[in-house]
């Protein structure tokens, strides 16, 4: 493949790493230049809420590629700077240092930023989780607190909440809907979650909302929900949900909705790619999609690059991600979330081990399981396809 000769990539995580080394894999020489808001090197995020938060990991662990790996890029790494703007027509890109960067091609990886509460955010004790100095920044006040509440019932949260309990703490999770990650899961899988949670002794506050945080003495003391309910708490984590990182987009002419809108090959702009968290592409099946998941990081980083190269396949994955609570492991693939049906395939909830497929319109969209990680990769396979959802069940049934 060709391509230009200065490329640009705006991100240095998972999806910018994999898109600088996509470009050097596909014969790219030219110039490469990584920019990434943060000091450290690139690193994993699903560990952050995992195995840093519980202390099983060094931090040092969650990088993502030695120093032979990164110098073999042969990039010109700007860490510790953000992107501040983006002149798409003069192809220049403005830095929080004040320099400027040319380009030929840019790759956008920018990722998402944590949404916070109206107020309460300046209490000691209160916190959000995205970056690694987060989390260990969260593991200390694990340590040191008694009692936690956790604002928000999804991935992160829910996660959380796990890890503060086998930590010893009192944990009540507050979500306005009515079970934890019931967007992803569905109805029936969410409530075997939120009886997960309620056996391993977390108090549930659902369809409830927060009125805000109290505090004394600069820090936080408890969390007030509606109908006058005030939940004790040393420490609080605000896991309400994020944010595309593309406030410093304003003004590039990119369109900005939720957040960088590509076509099928993952191109904002002549000359611009998008990946990762930031971008939102029209997927041939499943129409237009934002996937905040770590294989998509990777997957679409490596086909952004190769459209910056001259590439023309559309990128189609089968969206995939996993969550890791107590004793549990949940996957998932495809569309889940609002799927018309459910059904059990396989395995038995009381068992604490099953699989379920998801359809709408007569075909499979979504399957998941339930500690039968091998029934997940049997599974995936009438996600890819979009297997008619009777044939489907009949598969199952004999498989």
């Amino acid at each position: 493949m060709s391509g230009p000769a200065r490329i640009v990539v705006v991100g240095a995580s998972a999806a910018g790493l994999a898109a600088a080394e996509a470009l050097r894999r596909d014969g790219f020489t030219g110039s490469l230049t990584l920019v990434g808001a943060e000091r450290r090197e690139p690193y994993d995020r699903p560990p952050l809420s995992k195995q840093i938060l519980r202390g099983r990991w060094e931090p040092g662990r969650v990088t993502l590629r030695r120093h032979d790996a990164r110098a073999a890029l042969a990039a010109d790494w700007r860490l510790g700077v953000a992107a501040t703007a983006l002149d798409t027509g003069a192809r220049e890109l403005a830095l929080s240092d004040g320099g400027v960067l040319p380009y030929d091609g840019l790759v956008i990886a920018t990722g998402v930023v944590p949404r916070r509460l109206p107020s309460g955010h300046g209490l000691g004790g209160v916190h959000v989780l995205r970056t690694l100095d987060d989390a260990l920044a969260l593991r200390e006040g694990l340590l040191a607190a008694r009692s936690a509440v956790v604002v928000g019932a999804g991935f992160l949260g829910s996660e959380v909440a796990a890890v503060a309990r086998e930590l010893g703490l009192d944990v009540t999770l507050v979500d306005p809907l009515p079970a934890p990650m019931i967007g992803p899961l569905g109805d029936q899988v969410a409530h075997l979650l939120a009886g997960l949670h309620v056996r391993h002794g977390v108090r549930l506050h659902l369809g409830t909302l927060v009125t805000g945080l109290s505090g004394r003495d600069g820090r936080v003391d408890g969390v007030d929900l509606d109908g006058g309910v005030h939940v004790p708490a040393d420490l609080v984590l605000v896991a309400v949900g994020s944010e595309p990182a593309v406030g410093w987009l304003s003004g590039s002419g990119l369109d900005l909705g939720d957040g960088v809108e590509c076509d099928h090959r993952c191109r904002a702009a002549p000359g611009v790619v998008a990946a990762g968290d930031v971008a939102s592409w029209r997927h041939p099946r499943f129409g237009r999609l934002r996937v905040e998941h770590r294989l998509n990081a990777t997957e679409q980083g490596t086909a952004a690059a190769r459209t910056l190269l001259g590439g023309t396949a559309a990128f189609a994955p089968v969206p995939y991600f996993w969550t890791d609570q107590y004793d549990v492991k949940i996957q998932a693939y495809g569309l889940t979330g609002g799927a018309a049906r459910f059904q059990i395939v396989a395995g038995d909830p009381a068992s604490g081990r099953f699989a379920g497929l998801y359809g709408t319109d007569g075909h499979v969209t979504g399957a998941m399981t339930w500690n039968l990680p091998r029934q997940a990769r049997e599974l995936r396979r009438h996600v890819a396809e979009g297997t008619p959802w009777r044939q489907a069940l009949r598969e199952a049934a004999t498989g």
